[in-house]
């Protein structure tokens, strides 16, 4: 991948090419990462029917198969979250060995909420719902900058990185491109691209053509012009960091192998898993495992799927999108295993929204509100479903409408809240990370139980 101007302005952390590089030797050997902690959000880009997600799997399936009408998966072909009432989509079945584990949890009906809501307090009090329900733009926003009636300037992962101090490589990486959750007030993400390496856009050190040479040289002297003012010395500090930035990246994501490789294979065939979704967690896994030698004792992810908008053909589409995103986790939590680290590192979904109950007549679903969720980790308590499903009623207490817009019961400061707590975020940065994070906090309310 090349990085543009913009690419490198969000690369920025300050400090020569030279200084920069020496510095992540050091950084290795001072790191205690004995408590490393890693979160790995994955978005589910297009607003994912989690209602086909997570589906009941006892008395309630016969209504949840009514109601769901054309889009109901067959009760025979589910996946049993043993233990529970509950089962996943058929083709999510290479997570139930991690469930088995203890390692899988799902959350039930959780969305962006401002306040506590009834169907109520809902119909009468608009104040108090989130702006512009089920738009794809305003509610990635709201998932990612939780801000539910503000705009939102910045991200829940970018705050959290300027609550840490300061590492010569960022250990918030992105490896879906640039996304509102990234984007902090005091420091700045590593954007990584999900295949190929990083390289100066339009650079060629063997090149013998005269302008390339000259322009080349330009930016050379200009990566390391001290001597010529404070502005160019600000600005030519922020590129040669850049430069070692990408090449303490590239050593790791560019490498010919990896011992986190091999997982990442599918179990039947043998074969490489070529999705994105699986080279994005594969180079999170790479990244995760020289945590060591880049001075990370904590790092974030972002990494995304597309294609979640299934207004039409939704069961086709979503056996093709579970069917890789299942293999992708499930080689990532096996490369997890195998580098000792399943207890310290946790991935959670997230999506836009959810898709409504009652199907459209082109075997798809509209966008609606409430989801369900799967957090993937050792650290989690063993084999749980947290929160409510709710009443599958159209037009019922749980529904914004009448074709099954389901209220969400969870929150998703209770749910990535309780995320943030086991990565270590203190009390007294929890508040700044979230922003209304009193409103979640107390009164009977508080963060998801997900860990044990």
């Amino acid at each position: 991948m090349s990085l543009s101007r913009r690419d490198f302005g969000r690369l920025i952390a300050g400090a020569s090419a030279t200084a920069a590089l020496a510095q992540f030797g050091r950084s290795a050997a001072l790191a205690d990462t004995s408590a490393y902690r890693a979160m790995v959000g994955v978005f589910l880009f297009g607003g994912n029917d989690g209602w086909n997600m997570v589906v009941p799997n006892d008395g309630r399936y016969e209504t949840y198969a009514s109601q769901r009408a054309a889009l109901a998966l067959k009760q025979d072909a589910l996946t049993p979250l043993t233990g529970t009432s509950f089962a996943l989509h058929p083709a999510l079945a290479p997570l139930q060995a991690a469930w088995d584990e203890g390692a899988l949890s799902a959350v039930l009906n959780t969305g962006t909420l401002y306040q506590p809501l009834t169907k109520s307090l809902y119909q009468s009090r608009p104040d108090l719902r989130p702006l512009n329900l089920m738009s794809h733009q305003d509610q990635q926003n709201q998932w990612q900058g939780l801000r539910m009636r503000d705009r939102n300037n910045d991200g829940f992962m970018g705050r959290i990185l300027d609550k840490a101090e300061k590492a010569d490589l960022p250990p918030l990486i992105s490896i879906a491109g640039s996304q509102l959750a990234l984007i902090g007030a005091q420091k700045s993400p590593l954007i990584l691209p999900s295949s190929g390496g990083m390289s100066r856009n339009g650079y060629n050190a063997a090149s013998t053509d005269a302008a390339v040479v000259a322009r080349q040289a330009a930016l050379d002297t200009f990566s390391d012009a001290s001597s010529f003012g404070a502005v160019t010395d600000l600005t030519s500090r922020g590129m040669s960091s850049t430069y070692a930035q990408a090449g303490a990246a590239n050593a790791v994501i560019a490498a010919a192998s990896s011992t986190v490789d091999q997982h990442f294979r599918n179990p039947t065939t043998g074969a490489n898993l070529t999705s994105d979704i699986s080279r994005q967690l594969l180079r999170a896994a790479r990244m995760i495992e020289a945590r060591g030698s880049l001075g990370h004792a904590k790092q974030t992810f972002f990494v995304s799927q597309g294609g979640y908008d299934t207004h039409a053909n939704q069961l086709g589409s979503h056996n093709n999108l579970y069917a890789d995103l299942a293999m992708a986790l499930a080689g990532f939590y096996n490369a997890m295993k195998a580098l000792g680290l399943a207890n310290n590192v946790t991935a959670f979904t997230m999506s836009d929204f959810g898709r409504v109950f009652k199907p459209n007549a082109s075997g798809g679903a509209d966008h609606a509100w409430g989801s369900n969720h799967l957090v993937l980790g050792a650290a989690l308590a063993s084999r749980k479903v947290h929160g409510l499903y709710p009443d599958m009623s159209f037009g019922g207490p749980d529904d914004a409408a009448s074709d099954g817009r389901w209220i969400p019961s969870i929150a998703i400061e209770e749910y990535v809240g309780a995320i943030a707590q086991w990565y270590g975020v203190s009390s007294a940065d929890l508040p700044y990370v979230f922003p209304n994070w009193s409103t979640w906090n107390g009164g009977g309310r508080g963060p998801v139980p997900l860990f044990g």
